[in-house]
């Protein structure tokens, strides 16, 4: 995975704090480069487009918790999805009700909850009512010292539309330019206060 050195360090500190306390943190997904990006999102496009949904309709159904190739935080290498892999669980893994309730990683939810703004980690997509963009992902956290700082050139310099149309994405060519925009202003800038 490609982290920076210092959120590799500050990674490891928490993970050894977290140990103290009977949670193992693990990585279930960090890193993802644009290619695999586009490879989940043209998957999921194919699936939508042959159940019948329009392409605004399909974007709207990916975009509950996957992103747009070039705008995923995953793509920074600040970003990742952490489970505790001492608990006993099965099945997908990044499911919110595993994080709730009698969940397996409610544990882990609720020591992250206290602990991990203090090695530099933040909950992006926060359970908010008031926030936009994707669902609530109590497993995705961003090493904030480094993302805050990418979000802000992501916002300045992208040239969104263009960007989009000229990749090779499923649909993309078929999805308006308001429904676009919408998603740039509700996911991208959807995001836990902290991490802006």
């Amino acid at each position: 995975m490609r982290f920076g050195h210092l959120m590799q360090i500050a990674f490891n500190k928490m993970r050894v704090a977290a140990l103290k306390d009977g949670i193992d943190l693990k990585i279930v997904s960090g890193y993802r480069s644009f290619n695999r990006q586009r490879q989940i999102w043209n998957r999921k496009y194919k699936k939508y487009a042959s159940q019948g949904l329009a392409p605004d309709a399909i974007f709207d159904k990916i975009v509950e918790y996957s992103t747009v190739p070039g705008t995923s935080r995953h793509h920074w290498g600040t970003d990742m999805d952490i489970i505790d892999q001492s608990a006993n669980y099965s099945g997908d893994v990044l499911v919110p009700n595993k994080f709730h309730g009698e969940g397996p990683f409610c544990k882990m939810k609720d020591w992250m909850e206290k602990n991990a703004s203090n090695y530099g980690f933040e909950l992006v997509y926060t359970l908010n009512e008031n926030r936009t963009g994707f669902k609530y992902e109590p497993w995705h956290y961003s090493y904030a010292p480094l993302s805050r700082k990418l979000l802000q050139e992501y916002l300045s310099e992208a040239n969104f539309l263009t960007f989009l149309r000229s990749q090779d994405i499923l649909g993309m060519e078929k999805i308006s330019n308001e429904r676009l925009l919408r998603y740039y202003i509700e996911h991208i800038k959807g995001v836990n206060p902290s991490l802006q």
